[in-house]
């Protein structure tokens, strides 16, 4: 990474480390823009050359993710499976650095589930990640997207993905915990593809 990506990138942590800050201590409502940049050390242009608003400073850059998911499933090898396909994603960005968060990560939450707006974005943003599950899925099964199958399973590796992203004290899993818990998802929804696959002969 050059220098100018390294600064961008600073100043991007920046951004979003205030935003979170203050959101965290005054409430989203009474967080404005103006006071993110302050409190960056930003002027109020720069931050809107990173981020549209501050609603999407907290969802950081899960619409790139998300390309670049629907990327992965589609280029994917002939014969690799969904769920082995996204379980070697997350073990790229892992490996780039993004890791299950903690005290920070319990924050945005704290922030999302007391906004109904925040809320609705997570619900878009994970509409959007089951949909590229369905499709893929869909593949693996030789049905149609919108055909029931797909979207059964879909909805089900959300739902067990959403579940795993607590441990068991309902706090963000660490490192090795949420691996271990996403493995067990993946196990279980290895397993259910495969049943309908062989029941679909």
């Amino acid at each position: 990474m050059g220098l100018r990506e390294v600064k961008k990138e600073r100043t991007r942590k920046a951004i979003e480390d205030a935003a979170i800050a203050l959101i965290a201590e005054r409430g989203y409502q009474a967080t404005t823009v103006a006071d993110i940049a302050r409190a960056a050390d930003i002027a109020p242009r720069t931050f809107f050359a990173y981020y549209p608003s501050k609603e999407d400073v907290l969802f950081g850059d899960a619409d790139q993710m998300f390309d670049e998911l629907d990327a992965h499933l589609r280029e994917r090898p002939s014969g690799e499976s969904t769920f082995d396909a996204l379980r070697r994603w997350i073990d790229e960005v892992m490996s780039d650095g993004l890791h299950p968060a903690d005290d920070r990560e319990q924050t945005l939450r704290d922030i999302v589930a007391a906004n109904d707006s925040l809320q609705a974005r997570e619900r878009r943003l994970m509409g959007r990640f089951e949909d590229l599950l369905a499709s893929a899925v869909a593949t693996d099964l030789g049905d149609e997207p919108a055909t029931l199958r797909p979207r059964m399973v879909a909805a089900a590796a959300v739902a067990a993905l959403w579940c795993m992203r607590d441990g068991d004290d309902g706090r963000p899993a660490d490192h090795d915990q949420a691996l271990d818990q996403l493995d067990e998802a993946l196990a279980f929804l290895r397993a259910g593809t495969a049943a309908l696959v062989g029941a679909g002969k």
